[in-house]
């Protein structure tokens, strides 16, 4: 940040280059090295930059009343922008007009209003679009808010050259005029067409005339179609300048010889990875959740039934006796040592002697006691 002189004042700038670089942008600019030419005063003080953030901060204000002022005075013009000096002794107002306007009156108003000193500078819609700023229609910032500078002269020639439909919506810019754009590839597109017949926008033919329709210079093909038709046939270059030689010497050829045009995909290169952006969808997680499910609910099930098959098998042992019984009873004994075999069921402590034909063996020669009579439980 730098002081300069400014006009009766003082003003707040950015140094961007330096050096050799200086004479070459003032060639191009063409502007010479004259006393006219601002001085750097002095770097910024913090006064030199409070009173530039005031007056930047009145811009915005300044512009609402300036443009309420000039639509009481009935003036067609447009104000797009408010520039204040850094000391604030002077006004710059850019405006864009179709017609002459004249804002004597406007500039008193103004200076009583804002007590500056008035500066009316008029700007082009190419110019107004670079000060607003926005995005284009290829997704961009817009050329003339960022790099581009000098602004030519736009004609719809150059989208004919380029085959392109003459559409003033899809042509036109932000600003209301032709893009900028469409001078950019103008040069490679004139290049290509020197290869093209100039003279060669109908030819004759035994079946009627063909009229030009559009150049292809991608792959270099003429298009043609006869009045009665809207059918189009692609011929070569060659082909199109052989006709045109026949029917300078008075012959009309049978037929055009048109080239069947194939359209082909391109086709998709591997590129070594896969692109799994959009493959997961929540359908599929549903299915997994479900399918989670169902796997939970099966052992569940599985784990009930194991239950329910000891179980019965244990109680029916208890209630009843005899050789049945005592099978279960000891189908089950065997079932709780496999789990458990260092300690004994807590029912058969609580219930005494059960009927166990291994346990009653080994103690009926120590006791010699006649058993006791063995009762069925009736259901």
């Amino acid at each position: 940040m730098v002081t300069v002189e400014g006009i009766s004042g003082f003003d707040v700038g950015t140094v961007s280059l330096t050096g050799e670089l200086v004479k070459l942008q003032m060639k191009k600019r063409r502007a010479e090295d004259t006393p006219e030419v601002k001085k750097v005063l002095r770097r910024p003080t913090p006064e030199d930059l409070h009173r530039l953030n005031d007056n930047k901060a009145r811009e915005k204000e300044a512009l609402i009343k300036a443009r309420a002022l000039a639509r009481n005075l009935g003036l067609e013009m447009k104000l797009t922008e408010v520039e204040i000096q850094a000391d604030g002794r002077k006004a710059t107002f850019f405006y864009t007009a179709d017609d002459r306007v004249d804002f004597r009156e406007l500039i008193k108003v103004y200076a009583s209003e804002f007590r500056v000193k008035v500066e009316m500078r008029q700007i082009g819609a190419r110019q107004e679009a670079g000060k607003v700023g926005g995005i284009g229609s290829c997704g961009r910032e817009l050329c003339c808010a960022t790099w581009l500078s000098d602004f030519k002269s736009v004609n719809t020639t150059a989208a004919r050259y380029q085959n392109l439909s003459i559409n003033q919506a899809k042509l036109s810019g932000q600003c209301g005029r032709l893009k900028c754009c469409l001078n950019y590839e103008l040069d490679t597109y004139l290049d290509a067409l020197k290869d093209f017949p100039e003279d060669a926008d109908t030819i004759e033919t035994a079946a009627g005339v063909a009229s030009l329709q559009k150049r292809d210079i991608f792959k270099n093909l003429m298009w043609y179609s006869y009045e009665s038709s809207n059918k189009q046939y692609p011929l070569t270059i060659t082909r199109v300048k052989e006709i045109r030689q026949l029917n300078k010497q008075g012959v009309k050829p049978e037929e055009l010889k048109a080239v069947e045009v194939v359209v082909t995909k391109p086709k998709e290169t591997d590129l070594g990875f896969a692109d799994v952006v959009g493959q997961i969808s929540l359908r599929s997680l549903e299915k997994n959740s479900h399918k989670r499910k169902q796997k939970d609910r099966e052992k569940q099930r599985q784990q009930q039934q194991q239950k329910q098959q000891g179980q019965p098998a244990s109680k029916k042992g208890e209630q009843r006796g005899g050789g049945g019984g005592d099978q279960r009873n000891s189908h089950g004994g065997q079932k709780r040592r496999d789990q458990k075999p260092q300690q004994p069921p807590r029912q058969e402590q609580k219930q005494g002697p059960r009927p166990d034909n291994n346990r009653q063996e080994s103690r009926a020669p120590k006791e010699n006691k006649p058993r006791p009579p063995r009762h069925r439980s009736k259901k």
